[in-house]
């Protein structure tokens, strides 16, 4: 089943927190009856020839990311800043009879980050009206330290506003992969290069019709042996 058409991002209030204007945002989503979260494409066609391992999914929302890892072999660690969302996620993994390979943890991403290392670290559209300049860039580069030697680390992410959210003064970091790149600054000894590119995609408007976006993909691969 398709997702259903999300609704503009509200503006944060004055006392929001991350964890509360996620929480109110998940906890104010429509979610029509026999609905599941599916994977994001791109994910998918990045993942699938990796051989399974851990994983870390980085705002997983309500999982449907995480749900397919497991499906596919993974054994996974979902994070998210709400408890509204990952409330959510638990549940369909449970209905998805995945409840068993995927640890749910709620962490604010840019204070904690769960321990150990992963075979892959992904991050899918983990962008925030209330993050700050430079915050993205940190918490993505505190998140490499968690990839394996051999390991992956992905991330995907919107490059412009929806058209619907062209007026909305969020001040949120959407770079390109090249962009991103540079930003995260990796050791080219340590870091290689596998996916730097631009993918279009149609996403679901309030009326109904299609519109498309663009999205930035980057997937470096971690050395076997750190130097």
């Amino acid at each position: 089943m398709s997702s259903p058409a999300r609704p503009p991002m509200p503006f944060p209030t004055a006392t929001d927190t991350a964890e509360t204007y996620w929480d109110g945002f998940y906890s104010g989503l429509a979610q029509p009856e026999g609905w599941r979260p599916g994977p994001n494409v791109v994910l998918v066609e990045e993942v699938a020839p990796l051989t399974p391992g851990t994983a870390l999914d980085l705002g997983c929302g309500m999982g449907g990311d995480a749900i397919w890892l497991a499906t596919h072999g993974w054994r996974v660690t979902a994070v998210d800043v709400s408890e509204a969302a990952l409330d959510r996620a638990r549940d369909h993994a449970r209905r998805a009879g995945l409840a068993q390979r995927i640890r749910w943890e709620r962490h604010d991403l840019t204070d904690t980050l769960p321990t150990g290392e992963h075979d892959l670290v992904c991050a899918q559209f983990l962008h925030s009206p209330m993050e700050r300049p430079g915050q993205r860039d940190a918490m993505l580069r505190r998140a490499m330290g968690a990839v394996a030697p051999g390991g992956s680390f992905l991330v995907i992410g919107h490059l412009g506003m929806p058209a619907a959210m062209k007026d909305t003064p969020f001040d949120v970091q959407l770079p390109t992969a090249a962009e991103l790149r540079a930003a995260l600054g990796a050791d080219p000894a340590e870091w290689r290069v596998v996916t730097e590119r631009t993918v279009t995609r149609l996403t679901p408007d309030q009326d109904g019709t299609s519109a498309p976006r663009q999205d930035g993909v980057l997937r470096l691969s971690r050395a076997a042996a750190r130097r």
